[in-house]
């Protein structure tokens, strides 16, 4: 199994592509400065690691959008399990351009490569079967303060991109969300009122848990039917292992999101 993340990003290291501050990952000229030197970084694990839990989601009839590709291997994988219709985008031109030409040069032809923001999805509504994003969402909560209460800023962000994504997708449409963030935090905003998508989520990693959201479109359920999620007072959630090798050196969205967490 291919080592994730690459601990030493192909074309830089790992010093030369972080941030000084998490604040950072929110300015698009630092995607621009850093696609420009980093080949291939996976955030939150490549596909491999998860393909167990999303394949039965993907036909090849699927059309498919990937929100903030940027110089991820996920859409080439896709392609391999049989999807033709796939759509990426990201925010940076370098890391758009730099995609088009990787692709070229593997002579895969259909993927779409579109510089766009997550916060405002270029597409005509019920465009897409499947919508995926990768820890593209979690950059939207670098700087939310209290996990517990973000800032406002934060949560109009999150619900605008929500809602790009519940209007693209097609009436049974599912969205994918792959995160650092525990349910219990997630749910508030996935369940906001005009959402019509239900929710279940699932886990993969070894000692520490990366969640794996599932959104069906069109098939919410009332708040009962969670209840075998909820005992104790308290959502059922993996622990977790700060330390655990799996850990990529980089991680301030980590930090700043699950630790703040612990410690409130």
């Amino acid at each position: 199994m291919a080592e994730t993340g690459e601990k030493q990003a192909r074309g830089g290291s790992r010093a030369d592509v972080a941030p000084s501050t998490a604040a950072a990952y929110l300015d698009p000229h630092y995607w621009d400065e850093r696609f420009a030197s980093e080949e291939h970084y996976e955030w939150f694990k490549d596909y491999s690691h998860f393909q167990h839990i999303l394949r039965p989601f993907l036909n090849p009839s699927h059309s498919v959008l990937e929100i903030g590709c940027g110089n991820s291997r996920l859409c080439e994988e896709l392609r391999r399990d049989g999807v033709a219709d796939i759509t990426c985008i990201d925010i940076s031109q370098v890391a758009v351009e730099r995609t088009r030409s990787r692709l070229l040069d593997m002579g895969l032809e259909g993927i779409k490569v579109v510089q766009a923001d997550m916060l405002d999805l270029p597409f005509d509504s019920e465009s897409f079967d499947v919508v995926i994003e990768k820890g593209t969402m979690d950059v939207l909560f670098v700087d939310s303060g209290d996990p517990w209460r973000p800032r406002p800023a934060t949560v109009n962000k999150v619900m605008k991109m929500l809602e790009g994504v519940h209007k693209v997708l097609k009436p049974e449409g599912i969205f994918i969300s792959i995160s650092f963030g525990q349910p219990h935090f997630r749910r508030p905003l996935f369940e906001s009122p005009g959402f019509t998508w239900s929710m279940e989520w699932n886990t993969f990693g070894e000692g520490f848990h990366y969640f794996f959201y599932i959104l069906k479109k069109g098939k919410r359920i009332s708040e009962s039917d969670y209840s075998n999620e909820y005992k104790n007072g308290s959502w059922s959630v993996p622990s977790f292992n700060l330390l655990h090798e799996e850990l990529e050196d980089e991680d301030y969205i980590f930090r700043t999101t699950i630790c703040d967490e612990l410690e409130t």
